[in-house]
């Protein structure tokens, strides 16, 4: 079992940032992709970045990319999402994610994570 901690949402104008932070507890974090997704009232939740706890590769949606970053602590079993130039359509709840061991799945995909935080609401005004 992998517990995550989602924290770091808040209320913020158009333009500002914004960094989450997820900390993990629980089984080893090696060999697991962790992810970002977001939910909008009333809409599915969809993929934000992801990255392999181990390695170097990125990936990212097109509607975040060359703003949010994201990335890790090893040290302290933590995972970030930095978020620049908000604007009013990223508001949602942000949610972290672990996959499961060993895996096989897709990383912009919610079916490929098993284990997930319990959110944070992030709320960018005009």
């Amino acid at each position: 079992q992998v517990q995550l901690v989602d924290t770091g949402g808040g209320l913020v104008q158009a333009g500002a940032s914004l960094r989450l932070s997820c900390t993990a507890s629980g089984h080893t974090l090696i060999g697991r992709t962790m992810g970002w997704f977001r939910q909008a009232p009333g809409k599915e939740r969809t993929f934000v970045a992801a990255l392999r706890w181990i390695g170097t590769n990125t990936y990212y949606a097109d509607s975040v990319k060359g703003r949010f970053t994201i990335s890790r602590d090893s040290a302290e079993n933590t995972l970030f999402l930095q978020m620049n130039s908000l604007k009013p359509e990223d508001t949602a709840v942000y949610y972290c994610a672990a996959s499961p061991l060993p895996y096989t799945g897709t990383y912009n995909r919610v079916g490929s994570y098993s284990y997930w935080g319990q959110g944070t609401q992030v709320t960018v005004s005009s």
